[in-house]
């Protein structure tokens, strides 16, 4: 990685993406601190603090704090991300949308279309539901009419900015606009992570005991982080052999390759399908004005936060986590069985004169397939339970209370070892013309 950055800086296109990457961080952090006209902070910084735990704690580790300093960014790129994953699986549903899926670049370029308008449209339904929800309790004060159609423009046209900011990143930085602007996001919260950690685990205590302390939170985030990129980078190799055939005057076909099946299959989606449904009924609660009540609700609702779970004091909250843990799972495989088809990689290899070695062409290999699949899903969805779960456990058992936790690291690797990997496609690409010219 470190000899792809260096021969990143010695050629002049590649700084340039470079710097125009470093100057898109600095306009998204300088947004993030912008507050929305007509809106009182003060109050949105005590509302969040009494309600430490809940829902919106996923959702501002995934916005870099500017949800609760109430930023003309609050919202983020979240409208763009839960607008992509439902144009994704609607277009298992509607055939239209998979013809242009697999219409090309051209196909492509209306599903992106598409896509930007459902995030303006999710974007100005959160505005709408915030200032309506949020404004009723006092986040605007002396709240009308106007005000109301002020902050949800402002909280709107973030959302959208940000959407383009990502996408001209992917155009004209080093690609992977929108994951790296959330990379981007979950970094900035770090510092004060640390901070934390430091104040409630090495501050006060003698130096043998804080350096101990200090040592086995460095060793748990190295070993999340190592198993992260087993994660990612594991993989099961099956072999396809292609037979040799005549073609014109030529015997063409003969060699050998194999289809590489990801461990990690759905990456981090599951994570965030199953930290949005759990969160989803608290969050509704927050606007209805009735998270803090008493009942049967208000317990489920506990339940349902991550915040109560793995608690030695509060033991019968951490049902909820199994419940997580099962969503988990379920997504794996749901996610999995819609991006890769076992039936039609099995008719693209017969078709081209392909086959399994000791797996007959056709369905036995789509069921050979499906078998392998399954095993391996199961295994990367364990581990992508126990990268999750390890930041529950420590903030439940001794209240670290850290906004990022397994699925900001999944990110923040995964996007790292993409981006370096499109900067090394980048620099091969370079070379080669320059090879050919």
């Amino acid at each position: 990685m470190f000899e792809t950055l260096k021969s990143v800086f010695k050629v002049k296109e590649m700084r340039r993406k470079l710097l125009y990457l470093i100057w898109m961080i600095f306009v998204i952090r300088i947004g993030s601190q912008l507050p929305v006209p007509g809106v009182d902070s003060d109050f949105f910084k005590q509302w969040f603090e009494s309600n430490t735990g809940d829902a919106f704690n996923f959702f501002d580790a995934f916005t870099g704090g500017s949800f609760t300093q109430m930023s003309i960014f609050a919202l983020n790129i979240t409208p763009y991300i839960t607008s992509s994953i439902i144009i994704q699986l609607l277009t298992i549903a509607i055939p239209a949308l998979e013809e242009m899926q697999r219409d090309g670049e051209e196909g492509r370029k209306k599903l992106t279309a598409i896509t930007r308008y459902v995030t303006v449209g999710l974007a100005l339904f959160e505005s709408v539901a915030m200032a309506i929800g949020f404004g009723r309790q006092g986040m605007i004060p002396n709240m009308n009419f106007l005000k109301g159609i002020v902050v949800v423009a402002s909280l709107t046209a973030g959302s959208a900015m940000l959407m383009w900011l990502g996408e001209r990143i992917t155009e004209k930085g080093v690609g992977n606009g929108i994951s790296i602007v959330l990379t981007i996001n979950i970094v900035s919260r770090i510092p004060s992570d640390v901070s934390l950690l430091y104040e409630n685990f090495v501050k006060g205590k003698t130096i043998a005991k804080g350096m101990l302390a200090a040592c086995i939170i460095a060793v748990i985030i190295l070993f999340v982080v190592v198993l992260v990129l087993i994660l990612n980078g594991a993989e099961r190799r099956i072999p396809v052999q292609y037979s040799r055939k005549m073609v014109g005057r030529k015997m063409m076909g003969g060699q050998s390759t194999n289809i590489p099946l990801k461990v990690n299959t759905a990456g981090v989606i599951p994570v965030i399908f199953a930290s949005s449904i759990m969160s989803f009924p608290s969050i509704i609660a927050q606007f209805a004005g009735k998270g803090n009540g008493t009942g049967i609700g208000s317990e489920i609702l506990r339940g349902l936060s991550s915040n109560n779970w793995c608690n030695p004091s509060q033991i019968q909250y951490s049902w909820g986590l199994i419940v997580y843990v099962v969503l988990c799972v379920f997504f794996a495989y749901f996610y999995t069985s819609i991006t890769f088809n076992p039936l039609e990689v099995a008719d693209n290899i017969k078709k081209q004169g392909g086959f399994i070695p000791g797996i007959r062409p056709g369905k036995p290999t789509s069921d050979y397939l499906t078998k392998i699949l399954n095993y391996i899903i199961f295994i990367g969805a364990v581990g992508l339970v126990i990268v999750a779960v390890i930041p529950f456990f420590f903030n439940g058992v001794f209240g670290a209370n850290v906004s990022f936790g397994g699925t900001s690291i999944i990110i923040i690797v995964g996007v790292i070892l993409e981006t370096v990997k499109q900067m090394e496609s980048q620099l091969l690409v370079r070379n080669y013309k320059g090879f050919l010219n």
